[in-house]
């Protein structure tokens, strides 16, 4: 099964996205955007530079675990992971994303 793009209104009525694999994990989610337009923009962003290794920032949360953001081409986060058991499962997670973004499914939640 393909991964998908579910786009939702959080509790403040802010527009999010989150990237799931096939299996229905989470493997990548966004900030909160104001406008619908701009999360749908950040969708097709991620689309974009999901592929390419670069625009991974591999880093660690504040307790030590691994975690990455991807950014976009002027260096905006884009997208951040949850956060990883090994640097080995942030690597999986990393693969995950750049294999199921670029053709994922859209999903509108907010309607």
């Amino acid at each position: 099964m393909a991964g998908k793009f579910e786009l939702y209104q959080d509790k403040a009525g802010e527009f999010r996205f989150r990237l799931k694999a096939g299996n229905g994990e989470t493997i990548l989610a966004s900030e909160g955007y104001k406008q619908r337009a701009s999360a749908e923009s950040g969708i097709s962003s991620v689309r974009k530079n999901a592929p390419l290794d670069e625009r991974y920032e591999r880093k660690e949360t504040s307790s030590g675990k691994p975690m990455f953001n991807l950014k976009a081409s002027n260096g905006q986060v884009i997208g951040t992971s949850e956060s990883y058991s090994s640097e080995t499962a942030r690597e999986n997670g990393i693969d995950a994303v750049k294999r199921n973004a670029p053709d994922a499914k859209f999903e509108d939640k907010t309607a």
